[in-house]
């Protein structure tokens, strides 16, 4: 259904009325309940959702992605369901459309918090609009083919896609705004917004799921660090090596590197050689695409 049937709902009200009719289309129930059986998930989804194996649609896939008890997208059943929704997802069929729009909907509670952290009290975008680019983000993110191939929890590795993208092209409209919307807010907001504490724990559970840091992290130039050593382990590259022997040295309380190398199992000069050439690497990778 397109957005103009629902013209005064907001982009989330128009994603949950759209939701409801494509769980009540049989056609699309039956796809479902295919796709699982194909990928042996049926009795699993069927159990989480507490529903009949032969009758299995978007909704009881939902159900398997929101566990009860709201454990959320991180558990081993619902990394599994999201996996395999995401590799259909970067087709280029109405399979693949379907899997996508699973996908959205299920990340839709993530979606507004992301959305709310963007709008500021004076100027800027409204709500809506900022939830529409995150929306935007987010299926761009899906339907890219990058995320299921990756190591850790893809949930968060889909939401940290989504938000360097609306980073991106909200951060872009600020800057077309001129210095003094940016005055205005940094005297409305001069501290973190709850945005900016997304961020954060995005990227630090990103570079913790590569083995960079143990804790959360708070200081904005060492979270961009390691923001770009998450996406070069990504890209591969840097192997996950690489980037611990530039994330220990370059923190707060730099690990020593006779430690760093006892714990690789390697020596020290072995180590520092490995830092050096993964700093060369780095380099050169950013000059690639400058």
């Amino acid at each position: 259904m397109t957005a103009s049937a629902f013209p005064r709902l907001g982009v989330f009200a128009r994603l949950d009325a759209d939701w409801a009719l494509l769980c009540a289309d049989r056609g699309v129930r039956s796809a479902v309940t295919g796709w699982l059986e194909a990928d042996r998930l049926e009795a699993a989804v069927a159990a989480a959702a507490d529903a009949w194996v032969a009758d299995l649609g978007p909704d009881q896939v939902l159900a398997a992605l929101r566990p009860a008890g709201e454990r959320g997208l991180g558990d081993d059943l619902s990394g599994v369901v999201l996996r395999a929704l995401l590799r259909r997802a970067c087709g280029a069929d109405a399979s693949a459309a379907l899997a996508a729009r699973i996908v959205l909907q299920a990340m839709v509670p993530a979606a507004v918090r992301l959305a709310r952290g963007q709008v500021r009290p004076f100027g800027g975008r409204s709500f809506d609009d900022v939830a529409q680019v995150v929306v935007a983000a987010l299926y761009e993110t899906v339907v890219a083919g990058r995320i299921h191939t990756r190591p850790g929890r893809p949930a968060a590795n889909l939401m940290l896609d989504a938000l360097r993208r609306t980073c991106r092209e909200v951060g872009a409209d600020r800057e077309s705004l001129g210095t003094d919307q940016s005055a205005i807010e940094e005297r409305v907001d001069a501290g973190p917004s709850p945005f900016d504490h997304a961020c954060a724990s995005i990227v630090t559970a990103a570079a913790s799921a590569a083995g960079l840091v143990d804790e959360e992290e708070t200081d904005r130039g060492r979270l961009e660090l390691l923001e770009l050593l998450v996406d070069a382990i990504e890209s591969g590259v840097l192997s996950p090596a690489d980037g611990r022997a530039i994330a220990w040295h370059y923190s707060a309380v730099p690990v020593p590197d006779a430690r760093a190398a006892a714990i690789a199992g390697t020596t020290p000069g072995a180590w520092q050689r490995r830092r050096s050439r993964a700093v060369h690497a780095l380099r050169a990778s950013l000059h690639s695409v400058a």
